[in-house]
């Protein structure tokens, strides 16, 4: 395989970001470490090797760009300007104060002045990343905290962008005066935005519309990766400015189009996959011998990321209108470094202002502060408790601010229903809950669909319930039934098993889009299993069979019948419903349907139906009695005609026309068949 080298070097950081990866999550972690520590494995093996080094570190780049112009897709002015009083001055003050504690301790650990101010940028940011996966799995994304911490972020990635444009010429000042350098340099980037908000505004629409009206999905994905990845080399080539501000002004203009959430559906597995690698790349610039040698550093690192600016940022909630959980799930969110402290890390590296032992510090902060985040989480809970029994304290801390709704007390919820997925079928069954005065609670990890659910009013939980702890905070032991719609049978599978370990005795009810899932499902304990293709074909049969005037009895025990072998594991016909579909035919055969007037000579007016011994005599069924607008269906035999009633009866012709006999003998011809 030495022909192939990228292709080597590719499979074998998967294999090791996948081990990696689960090791992380069976450990309870975010997937970021298991990256990281991939990385830090691979590094000795690729070490040996630039050839192979070069191939997953120029794979990397094109995962920053795909990580950027998902920020910039995600970029939402209208979201920053809901929590920007306390987003805005709350990312300016935490970096302000952060960045110089930062630019203090590399000092003392013998950083040069430019490599100093980089490693406290580098550390006064957070991931947004492990925040957003933080707040989902503990259900707050959806909350006026998580609105806030999002916000907040956010803008702090703004500021790094800025920072990023300025930081070669900060670095490298000419001879000229430096001065006029960093006025040609930020000249450059504004000429940049303002070309691609200007033009680009104009033009990448225009290009997305024309790919659509092809009708081709892979063209689209196509187009999509070229504006990201073309936007972001165009914008190093000819204004030299990064890749990351091209790729994120990419971003931010293919956000105003009405195409941007279907990209950032179509790209998520292609960022997803290149972020492993960047993040497996990031790992393996890791010296664990120089840590070793400096693990004072990397500890004293760690308790400024982790205490440190958990403090600074809790002080800065608590000064601001903010209330005093958002401070507390703030302060424990921000507590670690991520993606964006290894973009400016690498950007000091390659001007030189940092060497690869520091910045190996910087990546084993991150990876110290990423593993102990989701135990910070946790004490949101117990802190805000302690406090609470603290009135004073906290009426103190507790600010009030800005106000966003928060869709969903978990404590309060009991009795409800939990809809996973929310499309059409899930909308259908929220609406009827709706109407019946049933609580329901939606778990949507679809924005779109999760802002009209808002709008409507609906109590929603933003997150992958496949994928996340999100379930957990549904409190489904205290609820009626959990019903899945999602369209992905795995996905479905991964639900009920959450589920049933959360709430044993839930009853739960899930789509199923094919035999072998609904089969797997049934398996895992759901207890309805509905596959709509299956119900859609049905209902066609039943209609059928009904418009031909077959017993409505005998249609639905066949089709009743044909539900229950649709969940079986074979879609050949069962003899038994052969035989069922034989009798329905030989029922039917000759069967007629009349209708007999009853007037008011009738001798049977007045009397019941078991009274006037029409099946009896006759052999028809009356199947419903038509009495001015209304129509009784399946009548009693105790019901009482009346004259001027229409009575259907259900039968042979002859048998019918007996019927009609028996009733002219009851008057003399009162009543007639029409």
């Amino acid at each position: 395989m030495d022909d192939l080298p990228l292709l080597v070097a590719i499979t074998v950081a998967l294999g090791y970001a996948l081990a990696g990866g689960l090791i992380a999550r069976r450990l309870g972690l975010p997937t970021i470490v298991g990256y990281l520590l991939a990385g830090v494995a691979l590094g000795p093996l690729a070490g040996s090797d630039p050839a192979d080094r070069e191939a997953i570190r120029q794979m990397a780049e094109f995962g920053v760009i795909l990580l950027m112009f998902g920020v910039g897709l995600h970029f939402s002015f209208k979201d920053l300007w809901q929590v920007r009083r306390i987003a805005v001055p709350g990312a300016l003050l935490q970096m302000a104060i952060v960045s110089p504690i930062g630019f203090g301790l590399a000092r003392a650990f013998g950083f040069s002045t430019g490599g100093a101010w980089v490693f406290g940028i580098a550390i006064s940011v957070a991931s947004t990343v492990v925040l957003m996966r933080s707040l989902m799995d503990y259900g707050w994304l959806n909350t006026p905290h998580g609105r806030i911490g999002i916000g907040w972020l956010v803008f702090e990635d703004v500021l790094t962008v800025a920072i990023l444009v300025l930081l070669p010429v900060v670095a490298a000042p000419s001879e000229s005066g430096s001065a006029m350098t960093a006025a040609l340099a930020i000249g450059k980037a504004l000429l940049f935005v303002a070309l691609m908000v200007i033009v680009g505004n104009r033009i990448v629409p225009m290009l997305l519309g024309l790919v659509v009206n092809t009708g081709s999905r892979e063209l689209f994905v196509l187009v999509a990766l070229t504006v990201a990845a073309g936007t972001a080399l165009a914008s190093a080539a000819f204004f030299n400015v990064s890749l990351a501000l091209g790729a994120f002004v990419a971003g931010v203009v293919v956000s105003e189009s009405e195409f941007s959430h279907q990209i950032g559906a179509d790209l998520l597995p292609f960022r997803e996959a290149f972020a492993v690698i960047f993040f497996v790349s990031v790992g393996m610039l890791v010296n664990p011998g120089y840590l070793l040698e400096h693990w004072m550093q990397v500890v004293i690192l760690t308790a400024l990321i982790v205490v440190g600016k958990a403090i600074i940022t809790a002080g800065i909630g608590f000064v601001l209108p903010c209330q005093a959980r958002t401070a507390l799930v703030l302060a424990a969110g921000r507590g670690q470094i991520g993606e964006f402290s290894f973009i400016v890390g690498q950007a000091g590296l390659g001007l030189s202002l940092l060497d690869p032992q520091q910045y190996s510090l910087i990546l084993a902060g991150a990876i110290a502060s990423v593993t102990i985040n989701p135990f910070a989480m946790r004490l949101v809970g117990p802190t805000e408790r302690w406090l609470r029994r603290r009135p004073r304290l906290w009426e103190l801390l507790d600010r009030g601010g800005v106000t966003l709704p928060d869709p969903v007390d978990e404590e309060t919820l009991g009795d409800h229903v939990v809809i996973v997925g929310c499309g059409r079928v899930g909308r259908h069954i929220a609406e009827a809950l709706k109407q019946l005065g049933i609580p329901r609670l939606v778990i949507e990890a679809n924005p779109i669909r999760l802002d009209k659910l808002r709008e409507l009013g609906v109590p929603t939980l933003y997150g992958d319930a496949a994928s996340s702890e999100i379930i957990a905070h549904a409190a489904l032991p205290r609820a009626r039934a959990l019903v899945i719609t999602l369209p992905d049978d795995g996905a479905a599978l991964a639900v009920v098993g959450i589920a049933r370990h959360v709430a044993p005795g839930i009853r739960v009810v899930a789509r199923a889009s094919t035999w072998e899932g609904a089969r797997r499902l049934k398996a895992a304990g759901v207890s309805e299993v509905v596959r709509p293709e299956l119900e859609g074909g049905i209902e066609i049969v039943r209609r059928t069979l009904l418009d031909l005037e077959m017993p409505v009895r005998e249609v639905q025990k066949y089709t009743e019948l044909v539900r229950r072998e649709g969940l079986d594991a074979t879609e050949q016909p069962s003899p038994a419903r052969a035989r069922v579909l034989g009798h329905l035919i030989a029922a039917a055969r000759d069967l007629e349907v009349g209708w007999l007037l009853v007037d008011e000579a009738s001798g049977i007016a007045g009397q019941t139906l078991v009274e006037t011994g029409l099946r009896a005599k006759t052999g028809v069924s009356v199947v419903a009695i038509g009495r001015g607008d209304q129509v009784i269906n399946h009548p009693e035999p105790t019901t009482r005609l009346h004259a001027g009633d229409h009575v259907a009866v259900i039968g042979t012709q002859a048998q019918i026309d007996v019927a009609a006999a028996l009733i002219e003998r009851a008057d003399d011809g009162a009543a007639s068949a029409t």
